[in-house]
């Protein structure tokens, strides 16, 4: 399958070149076509791997992924371009935070999402939230923590779902441990759990590790 990733951060190039690995072809997306981090990723991620501007990503793609900043989120799925993202699956993997003044800040939050934002700003997308609440590395090799523990997804479309889940599939994620918390308005609970993240990833002095839901049978 064709993959647009857009974003050359590490998130980014973790997911694309992990997509690589699989078979799949990618086309990492920037803002503009001779971005040094895209080009020298595209050089080394092997067969498949493309480097482009966001539109040249959107409209090679057959999913688009957005890993970009939260904050960015929307410009750059705007100069992607809504004719290239209508239809399809829009994984968005993004959380809104930001430092400001040495503190740890979330907009939106509460009230709304990203993962909202974004479908309201691109109707025509089937926008799908989730991988937002692991580290990059564990996104792809969820077996990196050990045990069974969980990622979410969240989305109106549940086709979307279904696909989004079995990409899912591919990186390592047992469908089991793959939990639908329904609508995307669910994406403004998995975007504010980015402060006690950050609070367990000093705590623990790593980014390796996961929550793990249980219930009563």
């Amino acid at each position: 399958m064709r993959y647009a990733v857009l974003g050359t951060g590490e998130v980014g190039r973790t997911l694309g070149g992990r997509l690589v690995q699989l078979g799949h072809e990618v086309t990492l997306g920037s803002r503009t076509r001779d971005n040094p981090a895209a080009v020298e990723w595209a050089a080394g991620a092997g067969a498949g791997a493309h480097a482009g501007t966001f539109a040249d990503a959107a409209a090679f793609g057959e999913v688009v992924v957005n890993a970009v900043g939260g904050r960015v989120a929307l410009a750059a799925l705007e100069a992607a371009g809504a004719g290239n993202l209508g239809g399809k699956v829009l994984v968005d993997v993004s959380n809104p935070l930001a430092f400001e003044e040495g503190e740890l800040r979330l907009s939106p939050v509460e009230s709304d999402s990203v993962g909202e934002q974004i479908q309201r700003a691109f109707p025509h997308a089937r926008v799908v939230k989730t991988l937002n609440t692991v580290n990059c590395r564990v996104m792809v090799e969820p077996a990196r923590v050990p045990g069974g523990h969980h990622v979410f997804v969240c989305g109106d479309d549940p086709g979307a779902k279904e696909q989004v889940t079995a990409l899912l599939g591919e990186f390592g994620w047992p469908a089991d441990r793959v939990l639908d918390l329904g609508g995307i308005r669910a994406a403004r609970a998995v975007e504010m759990w980015l402060p006690l993240w950050v609070g367990l990833l000093q705590k623990f002095g790593h980014a390796e590790f996961n929550l793990e839901v249980r219930r009563a049978r």
